[in-house]
Protein backbone atom coordinates (compact mmCIF):
# COMPACT_ATOMS: atom_id res chain seq x y z
CA UNK A 1 0.00 0.00 0.00
CA UNK A 2 3.11 2.48 -0.28
CA UNK A 3 4.86 3.24 -3.41
CA UNK A 4 7.09 0.85 -4.88
CA UNK A 5 10.17 2.84 -5.16
CA UNK A 6 10.03 2.57 -1.18
CA UNK A 7 7.91 -0.50 -0.77
CA UNK A 8 11.30 -2.54 0.00
CA UNK A 9 12.49 0.00 2.54
CA UNK A 10 9.28 -0.07 4.45
CA UNK A 11 9.44 -3.57 4.35
CA UNK A 12 12.84 -3.64 6.13
CA UNK A 13 12.54 -0.97 8.36
CA UNK A 14 8.67 -3.16 9.93
CA UNK A 15 10.58 -6.24 9.80
CA UNK A 16 13.41 -4.82 12.14
CA UNK A 17 11.01 -2.63 14.31
CA UNK A 18 9.19 -6.13 15.23
CA UNK A 19 12.07 -7.72 16.13
CA UNK A 20 13.38 -4.71 18.38
CA UNK A 21 10.10 -4.83 19.98
CA UNK A 22 10.13 -8.43 20.79
CA UNK A 23 13.77 -8.11 21.92
CA UNK A 24 13.24 -9.29 25.53
CA UNK A 25 11.49 -12.54 24.05
CA UNK A 26 13.31 -13.07 21.34
CA UNK A 27 16.59 -13.39 24.10
CA UNK A 28 14.37 -15.74 25.89
CA UNK A 29 13.68 -17.69 23.03
CA UNK A 30 17.26 -18.14 22.50
CA UNK A 31 17.92 -19.43 25.43
CA UNK A 32 15.52 -22.58 25.75
CA UNK A 33 15.83 -23.45 22.30
CA UNK A 34 20.19 -23.80 23.31
CA UNK A 35 18.64 -24.93 26.38
CA UNK A 36 16.57 -28.10 25.16
CA UNK A 37 18.63 -28.81 22.21
CA UNK A 38 18.05 -28.31 18.25
CA UNK A 39 15.83 -31.99 18.28
CA UNK A 40 13.42 -30.55 20.83
CA UNK A 41 13.11 -26.56 19.57
CA UNK A 42 13.91 -25.64 16.39
CA UNK A 43 15.16 -22.13 15.76
CA UNK A 44 13.41 -21.95 12.45
CA UNK A 45 9.86 -21.95 15.01
CA UNK A 46 10.21 -18.76 16.12
CA UNK A 47 6.70 -17.54 17.15
CA UNK A 48 7.64 -13.91 16.65
CA UNK A 49 9.38 -14.41 12.99
CA UNK A 50 6.46 -16.56 12.22
CA UNK A 51 3.92 -13.95 13.27
CA UNK A 52 6.02 -10.95 11.30
CA UNK A 53 6.44 -13.10 7.63
CA UNK A 54 2.60 -13.53 7.77
CA UNK A 55 2.28 -10.05 8.36
CA UNK A 56 3.97 -9.28 5.43
CA UNK A 57 2.69 -12.04 2.97
CA UNK A 58 -0.99 -11.33 3.92
CA UNK A 59 -1.21 -7.81 4.60
CA UNK A 60 1.98 -5.87 3.18
CA UNK A 61 1.68 -7.73 -0.63
CA UNK A 62 -2.19 -7.79 -1.81
CA UNK A 63 -2.67 -4.24 -0.37
CA UNK A 64 0.46 -3.19 -2.10
CA UNK A 65 -0.80 -5.16 -5.28
CA UNK A 66 -4.59 -3.55 -5.15
CA UNK A 67 -3.08 -0.43 -4.98
CA UNK A 68 -0.79 -1.77 -8.16
CA UNK A 69 -3.07 -2.55 -10.00
CA UNK A 70 -6.30 0.33 -8.93
CA UNK A 71 -3.59 2.76 -9.71
CA UNK A 72 -0.15 1.75 -11.48
CA UNK A 73 0.74 5.38 -11.78
CA UNK A 74 0.56 6.57 -8.55
CA UNK A 75 1.75 3.38 -7.03
CA UNK A 76 4.85 3.95 -9.48
CA UNK A 77 5.67 6.82 -8.13
CA UNK A 78 4.02 8.64 -11.95
CA UNK A 79 6.87 6.31 -13.47
CA UNK A 80 4.44 4.21 -15.54
CA UNK A 81 1.10 5.67 -16.55
CA UNK A 82 -0.87 2.57 -16.64
CA UNK A 83 -0.61 -0.88 -16.53
CA UNK A 84 0.67 -1.62 -19.78
CA UNK A 85 4.05 0.11 -18.58
CA UNK A 86 4.78 -2.20 -15.65
CA UNK A 87 6.41 -5.28 -16.47
CA UNK A 88 4.74 -8.45 -15.63
CA UNK A 89 8.15 -9.99 -13.53
CA UNK A 90 8.26 -6.84 -11.81
CA UNK A 91 5.38 -7.71 -10.24
CA UNK A 92 6.55 -11.09 -9.15
CA UNK A 93 9.41 -8.98 -7.91
CA UNK A 94 7.23 -7.20 -5.59
CA UNK A 95 5.19 -9.62 -4.30
CA UNK A 96 8.10 -11.98 -3.24
CA UNK A 97 10.68 -9.08 -2.66
CA UNK A 98 8.15 -8.09 0.44
CA UNK A 99 8.55 -10.89 2.76
CA UNK A 100 12.44 -11.23 2.24
CA UNK A 101 12.56 -7.26 3.02
CA UNK A 102 10.65 -8.21 5.78
CA UNK A 103 12.61 -11.20 6.58
CA UNK A 104 15.97 -9.49 6.08
CA UNK A 105 14.93 -6.96 8.97
CA UNK A 106 14.26 -8.89 11.20
CA UNK A 107 17.31 -11.16 11.42
CA UNK A 108 19.58 -8.59 11.51
CA UNK A 109 17.84 -6.61 14.40
CA UNK A 110 17.47 -9.77 16.04
CA UNK A 111 20.80 -10.62 15.62
CA UNK A 112 21.84 -7.58 17.04
CA UNK A 113 19.49 -8.02 20.36
CA UNK A 114 21.26 -11.16 21.10
CA UNK A 115 24.50 -10.38 21.27
CA UNK A 116 23.77 -7.31 22.94
CA UNK A 117 23.49 -4.88 20.59
CA UNK A 118 20.14 -3.08 20.84
CA UNK A 119 20.79 0.40 20.01
CA UNK A 120 22.12 -1.19 16.74
CA UNK A 121 19.08 -3.04 16.10
CA UNK A 122 17.28 0.35 16.66
CA UNK A 123 19.32 2.14 13.96
CA UNK A 124 18.39 -0.49 11.36
CA UNK A 125 14.60 0.77 12.18
CA UNK A 126 16.22 4.16 11.82
CA UNK A 127 17.99 3.34 8.63
CA UNK A 128 15.02 1.17 7.48
CA UNK A 129 12.10 4.40 7.89
CA UNK A 130 15.26 6.99 6.73
CA UNK A 131 14.91 5.72 3.36
CA UNK A 132 11.08 5.26 3.21
CA UNK A 133 10.94 9.25 4.12
CA UNK A 134 13.45 9.99 1.85
CA UNK A 135 12.08 8.32 -0.98
CA UNK A 136 8.85 9.78 -0.40
CA UNK A 137 10.05 13.22 0.48
CA UNK A 138 12.96 13.89 -1.64
CA UNK A 139 12.98 11.30 -4.24
CA UNK A 140 15.56 10.67 -6.69
CA UNK A 141 15.47 14.09 -8.33
CA UNK A 142 13.64 16.22 -5.77
CA UNK A 143 9.89 15.75 -6.63
CA UNK A 144 9.33 12.94 -4.42
CA UNK A 145 6.36 14.87 -2.29
CA UNK A 146 4.57 15.94 -5.46
CA UNK A 147 4.90 12.17 -7.09
CA UNK A 148 3.14 11.24 -3.74
CA UNK A 149 0.69 13.36 -3.89
CA UNK A 150 -0.31 12.76 -7.35
CA UNK A 151 -2.77 10.76 -8.69
CA UNK A 152 -1.67 10.13 -11.95
CA UNK A 153 0.96 11.24 -14.54
CA UNK A 154 -1.10 14.15 -16.07
CA UNK A 155 -1.51 15.70 -12.32
CA UNK A 156 2.05 15.29 -11.42
CA UNK A 157 2.79 16.74 -15.03
CA UNK A 158 0.11 19.74 -14.50
CA UNK A 159 1.76 20.28 -10.79
CA UNK A 160 3.44 23.76 -11.48
CA UNK A 161 0.04 24.65 -12.71
CA UNK A 162 -1.57 25.07 -9.00
CA UNK A 163 -0.87 25.40 -5.39
CA UNK A 164 1.10 23.14 -3.39
CA UNK A 165 -2.38 23.47 -1.43
CA UNK A 166 -4.62 22.73 -3.70
CA UNK A 167 -2.66 19.85 -5.32
CA UNK A 168 -2.49 18.32 -1.97
CA UNK A 169 -6.30 18.74 -1.74
CA UNK A 170 -7.10 16.96 -4.73
CA UNK A 171 -5.10 14.08 -3.32
CA UNK A 172 -6.72 14.33 -0.29
CA UNK A 173 -10.60 13.86 -1.90
CA UNK A 174 -9.23 11.25 -4.73
CA UNK A 175 -10.04 7.93 -4.66
CA UNK A 176 -6.63 6.51 -3.87
CA UNK A 177 -6.25 8.39 -0.60
CA UNK A 178 -9.62 6.54 0.20
CA UNK A 179 -8.18 3.74 -0.49
CA UNK A 180 -4.67 4.15 1.80
CA UNK A 181 -6.75 5.64 4.08
CA UNK A 182 -8.94 1.86 4.33
CA UNK A 183 -5.93 0.08 4.15
CA UNK A 184 -3.59 1.94 6.14
CA UNK A 185 -6.33 1.75 9.34
CA UNK A 186 -5.81 -2.20 8.64
CA UNK A 187 -1.96 -2.26 7.78
CA UNK A 188 -0.86 0.46 10.31
CA UNK A 189 -3.03 -0.05 12.71
CA UNK A 190 -1.83 -4.07 13.19
CA UNK A 191 1.56 -2.90 12.95
CA UNK A 192 1.32 -0.61 15.78
CA UNK A 193 -0.75 -3.17 17.91
CA UNK A 194 1.79 -5.65 17.20
CA UNK A 195 4.79 -3.41 18.48
CA UNK A 196 2.99 -2.16 21.11
CA UNK A 197 1.64 -5.68 22.33
CA UNK A 198 5.05 -7.02 22.09
CA UNK A 199 7.05 -4.14 23.82
CA UNK A 200 3.61 -4.83 26.93
CA UNK A 201 4.75 -8.45 26.56
CA UNK A 202 8.57 -7.82 27.16
CA UNK A 203 8.21 -5.44 29.91
CA UNK A 204 6.05 -7.76 31.86
CA UNK A 205 9.25 -10.79 32.42
CA UNK A 206 11.94 -10.83 34.70
CA UNK A 207 14.21 -7.68 34.59
CA UNK A 208 12.20 -5.58 32.57
CA UNK A 209 11.43 -2.84 35.04
CA UNK A 210 15.15 -2.68 36.00
CA UNK A 211 15.94 -1.78 31.88
CA UNK A 212 12.38 0.39 31.67
CA UNK A 213 12.99 4.04 33.30
CA UNK A 214 9.74 5.74 32.58
CA UNK A 215 5.88 4.96 32.68
CA UNK A 216 4.98 2.55 29.77
CA UNK A 217 2.97 4.95 28.27
CA UNK A 218 5.41 7.61 28.18
CA UNK A 219 8.05 4.79 26.82
CA UNK A 220 5.62 4.00 24.27
CA UNK A 221 5.86 7.57 22.81
CA UNK A 222 9.23 7.79 23.21
CA UNK A 223 9.58 4.83 20.92
CA UNK A 224 7.15 6.03 18.16
CA UNK A 225 9.23 9.56 18.31
CA UNK A 226 12.71 7.75 17.66
CA UNK A 227 11.49 4.92 15.17
CA UNK A 228 8.75 7.20 13.35
CA UNK A 229 9.71 10.76 14.21
CA UNK A 230 13.52 11.36 13.94
CA UNK A 231 13.91 9.29 11.06
CA UNK A 232 11.19 11.67 9.34
CA UNK A 233 12.75 14.53 10.40
CA UNK A 234 16.11 12.91 9.33
CA UNK A 235 14.83 13.05 5.73
CA UNK A 236 13.55 16.80 6.02
CA UNK A 237 16.69 17.97 6.95
CA UNK A 238 18.45 15.87 4.04
CA UNK A 239 16.41 16.99 1.31
CA UNK A 240 16.72 20.64 2.15
CA UNK A 241 20.50 20.11 2.45
CA UNK A 242 20.77 18.33 -0.94
CA UNK A 243 18.33 21.45 -1.80
CA UNK A 244 20.37 23.85 -0.32
CA UNK A 245 23.77 22.72 -1.42
CA UNK A 246 23.30 19.95 -3.89
CA UNK A 247 23.25 16.64 -3.92
CA UNK A 248 26.58 15.38 -2.86
CA UNK A 249 27.82 17.99 -0.56
CA UNK A 250 24.33 17.85 0.93
CA UNK A 251 24.40 14.54 1.59
CA UNK A 252 27.88 14.16 2.93
CA UNK A 253 26.91 17.38 5.35
CA UNK A 254 23.55 15.21 6.28
CA UNK A 255 25.83 12.49 7.31
CA UNK A 256 27.87 14.43 9.40
CA UNK A 257 25.61 15.68 11.39
CA UNK A 258 23.52 12.22 11.74
CA UNK A 259 26.56 10.63 12.84
CA UNK A 260 27.10 13.19 15.53
CA UNK A 261 23.35 12.90 16.90
CA UNK A 262 23.11 8.83 16.61
CA UNK A 263 26.44 7.44 17.70
CA UNK A 264 28.51 9.18 20.41
CA UNK A 265 27.87 7.06 23.49
CA UNK A 266 26.46 10.17 25.05
CA UNK A 267 24.39 11.35 22.61
CA UNK A 268 20.76 12.12 23.41
CA UNK A 269 19.10 9.64 21.21
CA UNK A 270 20.79 6.89 23.12
CA UNK A 271 19.90 8.20 26.27
CA UNK A 272 16.45 8.17 25.17
CA UNK A 273 16.65 4.71 23.63
CA UNK A 274 17.99 3.60 27.25
CA UNK A 275 14.75 4.85 29.05
CA UNK A 276 12.46 2.24 26.81
CA UNK A 277 13.88 -0.62 28.31
CA UNK A 278 15.02 -2.53 25.06
CA UNK A 279 17.21 -5.27 26.94
CA UNK A 280 21.04 -3.96 26.43
CA UNK A 281 22.03 -7.32 28.08
CA UNK A 282 24.08 -9.84 26.13
CA UNK A 283 22.49 -13.56 27.09
CA UNK A 284 25.70 -15.89 26.49
CA UNK A 285 24.73 -19.53 26.24
CA UNK A 286 27.19 -21.82 26.58
CA UNK A 287 27.86 -25.20 24.69
CA UNK A 288 27.23 -27.05 28.22
CA UNK A 289 23.50 -25.63 28.32
CA UNK A 290 22.18 -29.19 27.21
CA UNK A 291 23.53 -30.62 30.42
CA UNK A 292 21.02 -28.79 32.66
CA UNK A 293 18.29 -29.56 33.75
CA UNK A 294 15.27 -29.01 31.22
CA UNK A 295 13.08 -26.01 31.64
CA UNK A 296 10.05 -24.95 29.70
CA UNK A 297 9.33 -21.85 28.00
CA UNK A 298 6.28 -20.83 30.40
CA UNK A 299 8.34 -21.65 33.65
CA UNK A 300 11.23 -19.67 32.23
CA UNK A 301 8.81 -16.41 31.38
CA UNK A 302 6.81 -16.82 34.38
CA UNK A 303 9.42 -17.74 36.71
CA UNK A 304 12.47 -15.57 35.28
CA UNK A 305 14.04 -19.01 35.74
CA UNK A 306 17.63 -19.43 33.92
CA UNK A 307 18.41 -22.48 31.57
CA UNK A 308 21.74 -23.43 33.09
CA UNK A 309 24.61 -22.72 31.37
CA UNK A 310 23.42 -19.67 30.37
CA UNK A 311 25.17 -16.23 31.66
CA UNK A 312 23.96 -12.62 31.35
CA UNK A 313 27.01 -9.99 30.33
CA UNK A 314 25.01 -6.47 32.33
CA UNK A 315 27.66 -4.26 31.71
CA UNK A 316 27.72 -5.00 27.92
CA UNK A 317 26.39 -1.65 26.26
CA UNK A 318 23.77 -2.25 23.77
Amino acid sequence: MIQIQAALFWAYAIGATFALSAGRQLQIWERLSVGEGPRTRSRVANPYLTLTLLFAAILLVPTGLFVLWQNPSWATMQVAGDREGIWAGFVLFYAGGIPVATLLGFLAAQALVLVGAGYWAYLQTVGGYFLVFGTLVHGWDGRGYERFFATSDEDFANWPKDSVVNNILDFLTSGTFLALLIFGAGVIGTMLLTEIGWLMEGWSLPGADEDRKVPKLLAIAIAAAGVYGLPFLGALTASALMRLLGGLLGLLLFAVIAGAVLLPKRSPVRWLYGLVGIPDRHWRASGDAAKGPAVTADAAVTAGTAVTGTGVTADRPG
